[in-house]
């Protein structure tokens, strides 16, 4: 009798234990049960508000109130008011580094308030651009080709309050920006733009004697000199590392030796070299060539042919 009631248990029992094997077999992995939710595109921001206010924080806040879980880094926010060549240069060294989708988010807006167009312009790389049409991504879409632009002009993509005539970095650019980030197709945002403000830099003359260009730039907070003359039209001049090269800083001519970086020199001495961007600049190994010199830009930079080189002058 009692063998004939264990036979009925031990097979409920092994029926259980094969029921829980083949569902634990059958469970998803963890890892795949739910698929991580995408990542929102970066939000990359610059402007010439500066730190000394609450202009950044403002717009960062617009966006969070419409995005709340996008990313935002800054480029940087201390461009020289008004500058947009200068703004335009940072956007074209960043941007190689972003992946397609990024939204670049660039308020330098001299003119806030009149008829230039506000516009989110897409590259064919799959970057996005919220910024005035004043030629801040010229030299971006150049390089990475254009793919469209759009006025913004639906009120849907503006802050959903009256709009500042003088602060459209808070109600129009932050949150085309913020709604572009959460999946927003941009062709809704207005208008197509056919022609965008094209903004031509002055670039280096070459000639027969040498090069004239101009110091575009400085290399904050270090006060190098960053110029518009490409390493290779140094080197086509002659000239090879180690060389003493005689310059003109606005027709003050100066001897500097042409080295691969700072610590080729002593401390406190000067130099030419080429600096990460492929461009001829000029610093003091560990100090501040700008303010040691007293040159800032605007600044003219002559820079002679090897052969054509004259007696250089007492070195600084």
């Amino acid at each position: 009798m009692s063998l004939w009631l264990q036979r009925p248990s031990r097979l409920a029992l092994l029926s259980l234990v094969f029921a829980v094997l083949i569902g634990c077999s059958n469970a998803p992995n963890p890892k795949e049960a739910a698929p991580a939710p995408a990542r929102k595109p970066t939000i990359v921001f610059m402007t010439d508000f500066g730190t000394a206010n609450d202009a950044v924080a403002i717009c960062k806040a617009v966006i969070a109130s419409i995005s709340p879980d996008a990313r935002i880094m800054d480029i940087t926010h201390q461009v020289t008011p008004f500058q947009i060549e200068e703004a335009s240069r940072f956007l074209y060294g960043v941007t190689p580094y972003y992946p397609s989708g990024t939204v670049f988010l660039v308020v330098i807006d001299p003119g806030v308030g009149t008829s230039r167009k506000a516009v989110i312009v897409k590259s064919k790389k799959g970057q996005f651009f919220v910024l005035p049409d004043n030629g801040l991504v010229s030299a971006v879409v150049e390089r990475d080709g254009l793919e469209g632009a759009r006025e913004i002009s639906n009120q849907n993509w503006m802050i959903q309050a009256a709009v500042s005539s003088t602060f459209h970095g808070r109600d129009i650019f932050s949150p085309a920006a913020a709604h572009l980030a959460e999946g927003w197709d941009y062709t809704i945002a207005g208008p197509e733009v056919t022609q965008l403000v094209h903004l031509t830099p002055k670039t280096a003359n070459v000639e027969d004697s040498g090069i004239t260009g101009d110091i575009i730039g400085l290399d904050d907070p270090f006060g190098s000199l960053v110029t518009d003359i490409s390493k290779e039209d140094l080197a086509s001049l002659g000239y090879v590392l180690d060389d003493k090269v005689t310059v003109k800083i606005n027709k003050k001519p100066v001897t500097l030796p042409f080295v691969k970086t700072f610590m080729n020199v002593p401390v406190g001495e000067s130099l030419l070299y080429i600096d990460s961007r492929g461009r001829v600049a000029i610093a003091v190994n560990q100090g501040n060539y700008s303010k040691k010199f007293a040159i800032e830009p605007p600044a003219t930079i002559f820079i002679p042919k090897k052969s054509a080189a004259a007696k250089p002058p007492r070195k600084k």
